[in-house]
């Protein structure tokens, strides 16, 4: 495509992001309040803070079904009707199966949201730090590639980032989950204080929290700047916050960034590669295709921040291919697209508790009680690599009354009103090994509407993962059964790996450009003005939620690349 250059100048800007999501909302809000005119490219529609969450303030009755997806929907969308989030106030906001096909060589439940924000309005909110474990582990361990970071150079950029969320949370002083810069935290319910307790008598090294969470409960002047109020514990979130009590890009980070003046946000703007000059020696820009029109545009920048989440990053760079790289941008080592790992969410209990009476909770909280991993941490114990950590939350059961009981008149209404015992879920978030026949590549054969090739997804669980869980049934039915819990049942539901939507890898960080594809500033080895600061990035997954770490990243990566521009080093 040959254009003018008056017309590729005003195609072109200091910076281009790809995707608004968590991470691509941070690297927008970073560049454009260091003065980089920065254009962000979002595949869908345009969803803008409060006027575009219809259903945010709507009741049960005020839907068609009673909030509940008609099995028409359910039978033409059985990847996306999985996901926990997904109803009729939300479904909006996720992609239907048949309109963005892709191709399972392995089961592959690609949970996704293209609109502006992305996934940023469905995130479930959980935000732990990493340990100086976890980025120690892979060299202690001999487990893909030791971390080029450690600890303390992220520390800085995590306090940064909680500052400007707003995170929830206590001060625990737990070595394996470093304390961050926390609003006031949530409270633990009576039994789950039970539980905390009985598991702090029986065990020296596990340590029950009340989860850290992305929520307003106690609003600092920089969120009131942002326009953002306190969290009314609705739990609706997943349907958009009119409030911002949550943090997402709609709400914070992409709105900071227009204030600036910097910023030019293109919806419908599907990417369909990376442009590389291989006379330059870089990339120059991206070609991106109008999601309607099928029309194909190219924009220019000095540097481009490839933030697509995860495994759309790795379709991008993929298909960005040149003379100088046929196999993919920065590839020359074949490993783009190798190495993706996700987390276990294959095991779960369920218990009751006869006791606390009169015990009861106000409100819907938006997190639960958890557990740091406590397998591995320091040295090889078991006889599986690495762990999990464990999430639990004890509520009265209104989960055993309502649409499936039985009765009707003054004696139903009476049952509907009593509260009923006391019933606990327990489920594990394992750490899965990244392994290189855990993979994605591109097809040679099928198309997506668009004509960019669909991603091949061939991922899978190991015995690893199966040890892993096991453990977890038995440790967390012995931890119910020492807090005396009754009718403990344990499950592996057997899920396929993508529904935990924590999928990580593919275009992994490393020390040596022969075995990663980035550098410790998040820098492609071989073409030094793209970025990837999304899940992609990661080298190993840890136990604990990720995207509080893709947002550090992200603004570290954004630092670093502006003081290179400065020396003119990019």
């Amino acid at each position: 495509m040959y254009i003018n250059g008056d017309a590729k100048a005003v195609r072109s800007y200091d910076a281009i992001v790809i995707g608004s999501g968590i991470s691509g909302g941070w690297a927008a809000k970073e560049l454009c309040e260091k003065g980089l005119k920065t254009l962000v490219l979002e595949r869908g529609r345009d969803v803008r803070h409060i006027v575009d969450y219809p259903s945010a303030t709507l009741n049960p009755w005020d839907f068609p079904h009673r909030n509940r997806m008609p099995d028409a929907f359910d039978q033409e969308n059985p990847i996306a009707t999985k996901c926990y989030a997904l109803d009729e106030g939300t479904k909006q906001f996720f992609v239907k199966d048949a309109e963005h096909p892709y191709v399972q060589e392995k089961p592959f439940d690609w949970i996704r949201g293209y609109q502006v924000g992305g996934k940023s309005l469905i995130w479930a909110r959980q935000t732990q730090r990493w340990s100086r474990f976890d980025f120690e582990a892979n060299a202690r361990d001999g487990v893909a590639v030791d971390w080029p970071i450690r600890y303390e150079d992220i520390a800085p950029w995590y306090s940064h980032v909680e500052k400007f969320v707003g995170i929830s949370g206590n001060k625990d002083g737990l070595e394996t989950l470093p304390d961050g810069e926390f609003l006031k935290p949530w409270e633990l319910n009576c039994l789950e204080k039970h539980i905390q307790k009985s598991v702090a008598e029986n065990y020296k090294d596990r340590h029950v929290i009340i989860g850290r969470c992305a929520h307003l409960t106690e609003p600092q002047q920089i969120h009131y700047d942002q326009g953002r109020a306190q969290c009314q514990a609705r739990h609706l979130c997943y349907r958009g916050c009119p409030y911002g009590g949550y943090f997402s890009s709609n709400s914070s980070t992409l709105p900071w960034a227009a204030k600036t003046g910097n910023l030019t946000l293109r919806p419908f703007s599907v990417v369909h590669s990376i442009i590389y000059d291989d006379v330059k020696g870089k990339a120059t820009g991206v070609r991106v295709i109008d999601t309607n029109t099928k029309q194909m545009t190219e924009y220019y920048a000095r540097v481009i921040f490839v933030n697509a989440a995860c495994l759309n990053t790795n379709l991008i760079l993929l298909n960005s291919t040149s003379k100088r790289f046929p196999n993919g941008l920065g590839n020359d080592n074949g490993m783009l697209g190798h190495y993706v790992a996700f987390h276990n969410y294959r095991g779960s209990l369920n218990a009751t508790y006869e006791g606390f009476p009169d015990g009861y909770f106000y409100g819907r909280r938006p997190t639960t009680a958890f557990m740091p991993n406590f397998r591995n941490v320091q040295k090889q114990e078991m006889d599986f690599q690495r762990g999990y950590m464990v999430a639990f939350s004890a509520s009265r059961s209104g989960w055993q009354r309502g649409a499936g009981m039985e009765g009707f008149g003054a004696e139903f209404k009476d049952k509907l009103s009593d509260p009923g015992g006391w019933h606990v879920y327990m489920m594990m978030q394992g750490e899965t090994i990244p392994k290189y026949d855990n993979h994605v590549r591109l097809s040679k054969d099928q198309k997506d509407p668009w004509g960019i090739p669909q991603l091949v997804t061939s991922v899978g669980y190991d015995d690893n993962d199966v040890k892993s869980m096991k453990d977890f049934l038995e440790q967390g039915a012995e931890m119910l059964d020492k807090a005396g819990c009754k009718h403990i049942s344990s499950s592996d539901d057997k899920r396929n790996p993508g529904l935990d939507i924590h999928e990580m890898g593919g275009v992994r960080m490393g020390r040596d450009p022969k075995t990663s594809l980035l550098n410790s500033h998040n820098q492609l080895h071989l073409v030094k003005n793209v970025f990837v600061t999304d899940g992609a990035a990661m080298t190993s997954t840890g136990t604990q939620n990720p995207s509080i770490t893709f947002m550090a990243l992200a603004a570290r990566a954004a630092d670093y690349a502006v003081s290179e521009m400065k020396k003119k080093s990019l």
